[in-house]
This record gives structure tokens, C-alpha cells and sequence, in this order.
């Protein structure tokens, strides 16, 4: 690698990976392109902007041009593609915009890359996806590389055709790819709508905590920095072509997140557990809302050496612990718009 083009950059899992790796790998120039949507953060990698291995470009993927110069401009030999409308209740109540950014932006960054990549031979394209594409799990079993593809929500399905055509594009084209699925990401810079910041930034504002329907959908917890680890190894060491699932171990009850999180903010804050817990408002069920989801990570653990160094206690303390030191970076992204979404979609679903 000697330039990495990583999209979403700004966002959660994007600004992790640049943290993660801008300041370890001096010798390799990293390319951030953000079009800074609600989600995206500058604040979020603004120890970057010193560094003289990185750059940041404001670009939409979805437009097609745009993404053609900044690719011409720089000429990555490598692609991390990151960008994605990504919250699922959003695409319930707005799926255009998940099919615009996750499908056409999808294709405008493969086309792009044929298009100045005239020899294919050290480089790669990596795929960012979810194992929402794979839909409900019951009480036993595992998502696989080979578990069929039955999407539930809007966004699954965006997900869902943005890996089929990052496959289309290998074996039409031989552009040279590779897609993780990952399990639910959690840790530092994290936007507040999804579930741990949410409940995080509701605790210690002693604010109602809501919870969907009973609290027992499943998801398998990743830290986020194991996840970048696991993208990192997959760049170096995975198969051009191949598909490899990254989960956590870390099975959990949506209600016991919360419950956890309650005691460690307690704890922190010197809170009564009981006080935190009394705070959980159960509230109607989302449309189409999986039952579980968990990954089997056999496939990268065995291929190529990668499992997670994190367990779920030792991430959720380092997360709570983030979220309690950087008041200043949850002010910034707390804007008047993502308040009046949490105002719209949680106000009238209490039970």
C-alpha cells in the first residue's frame, strides 16, 4: 500500500480505522473523503490534519465526477470503503437515501477504480458490510460466508446489493476486491442514535432509556478498533474475491447492553445502579426488527491469523469511558437536526 482511499472517514468506524493507523503507518498516505453528512465528524480526526501522511477531500460518493477527479487527483492503489447511510430505523422512515448513498455511491467508486486502475496488480478494493444482509437468526446457529442473503429493513437491503455488485465487479470486470460482514461496532466516536451512545448520554442526563419492545433481540458486540484490526489484516492477507465475516464472541440481549451500561456509568459517576436501571422505558418495536444476528468467524480466524483482543467488559469500559471524557466532541455533533429525529421518532412510542 502507498495510498489508501478511505470513505466515510468522518464517521464512526471510518475515523477509527484513520486513527487507528494514520499515526502507526507513517509511509503510507491515507485519503479521507467525507461529503460531512449529520454523521460525519471532522472533530473526529481532527488530530490528523498535522500528520503529512493525510489528507481530506469533502466529497459525495454519489457524485459520480466528484469521485472521479479526487481519484484521478490521487490515484489510491488501495480502497476502503466505508460510506453508508447506516442507521436502520432512518432508512424505515427515509429508504431513498440509503439506496442513493449505498448502491449508487457503491457504483460510482467501483467504476472509478477500473477507470484509472490500467493494471489491477497490487491493488484492491475492500468492501465494508454488515451481517444485516443475512437477516434473522433464531435462538441457534451462526451467519456464515455462505448464509444466504434475506435482508429485512431498507438499509439491509441497500447493504445487501452494494456487496452483490462489489462481487459483480470482480467477476465481470477482475477488479480486485474483498468484503468483510461485521457484527454490531461499538466504542469512540460513535454518533448518538445508535444504541450505546444513546444509552450512555441518557444515563448520566438521567433521561428516559429506550428500549425496543421487551429488550431481546441478540447482536454480537465488536470493539471498533478489533474491527479495523480485522480490515488491516484482511488489506495484507486476504484472498482477492473472498468474503470474510467479523464478529466479536460476544453474544448479548439488547437488554442486557443497557443494564450493562447502567452499572458501569454508575459506577464511574458513583450513581446508584438501581436509580440507572429505573430509567429503562420499554417502547414499541420497530417494523421487520431481527432477532438476532451472530457471527461465525471461523473463516479469518483460521485464514489469516485475525480474532478480537477485546471482550464485551473491557470495551464497553473503555467506551463509557471515552463518551465521559469528550464532552466537548459529543457537544459538537449533538446539532439542532439530530435532536429533533430523537424528538420525532422516541417521544410518542412509549408504552
Amino acid at each position: 500500500m502507498k495510498t489508501v482511499l478511505v470513505t466515510g472517514g468522518c464517521g464512526f468506524i471510518g475515523a477509527n480505522f484513520l486513527n487507528h493507523f494514520v499515526p502507526r503507518i507513517p509511509d503510507v498516505t491515507f485519503v479521507n473523503i467525507d461529503k460531512l453528512t449529520y454523521a460525519g465528524n471532522p472533530l473526529s480526526v481532527e488530530s490528523l490534519q498535522a500528520l503529512d501522511n493525510y489528507r481530506f477531500e469533502q466529497v459525495d460518493i454519489c457524485d459520480a465526477d466528484a469521485v472521479l477527479k479526487v481519484m484521478k487527483r490521487h490515484m489510491p492503489d488501495t480502497v476502503v470503503h466505508f460510506a453508508a447511510e447506516s442507521h436502520v430505523d432512518r432508512s424505515i422512515h427515509g429508504p431513498g437515501d440509503f439506496i442513493h448513498t449505498n448502491v449508487v455511491g457503491t457504483l460510482n467508486l467501483l467504476d472509478a477504480c477500473r477507470t484509472i486502475w490500467k493494471d489491477f496488480e497490487g491493488k484492491r478494493f475492500h468492501h465494508v458490510s454488515t451481517d444485516e444482509v443475512y437477516g434473522s437468526l433464531g435462538d441457534d446457529g451462526f451467519f456464515t460466508e455462505n448464509t444466504p442473503y434475506d435482508p429485512s429493513s431498507p438499509y439491509s437491503a441497500s447493504k445487501a446489493s452494494s456487496d452483490h455488485l462489489v462481487r459483480a465487479w470482480y467477476r465481470t470486470y477482475g477488479l480486485p476486491v474483498t468484503i468483510t460482514n461485521c457484527s454490531n461496532n461499538y466504542g469512540p466516536y460513535q454518533f448518538p442514535e445508535k444504541l450505546i451512545p444513546v444509552m450512555i448520554l441518557n444515563v448520566l442526563e438521567r433521561k428516559p432509556l429506550p428500549v425496543y419492545g421487551q429488550g431481546l433481540n441478540v447482536r454480537d458486540w465488536l470493539y471498533v478498533t478489533d474491527h479495523c484490526d480485522a480490515i488491516m489484516t484482511v488489506l495484507n492477507k486476504g484472498k482477492v474475491g473472498d468474503t470474510y465475516n467479523v464478529g466479536g464472541n460476544c453474544e448479548r440481549a439488547n437488554i442486557d447492553v443497557v443494564h450493562a451500561i447502567c452499572d458501569i456509568v454508575s459506577d464511574l459517576k458513583n450513581i446508584d445502579r438501581n436509580d440507572s436501571r429505573n430509567l429503562i422505558t420499554y417502547v414499541t418495536d420497530r417494523p421487520g426488527h431481527d432477532f438476532r444476528y451472530a457471527i461465525d468467524a471461523t473463516k479469518i480466524k483460521a485464514e489469516l491469523g485475525w480474532s478480537p483482543s477485546e471482550t464485551f467488559e473491557t470495551g464497553m469500559r473503555k467506551t463509557v469511558q471515552w463518551y465521559l471524557d469528550n464532552v466537548d466532541w459529543i457537544d459538537g455533533v449533538r446539532s439542532g437536526k439530530y435532536l429533533e429525529w430523537m424528538e420525532r421518532n422516541y417521544s410518542q412510542r412509549g408504552k
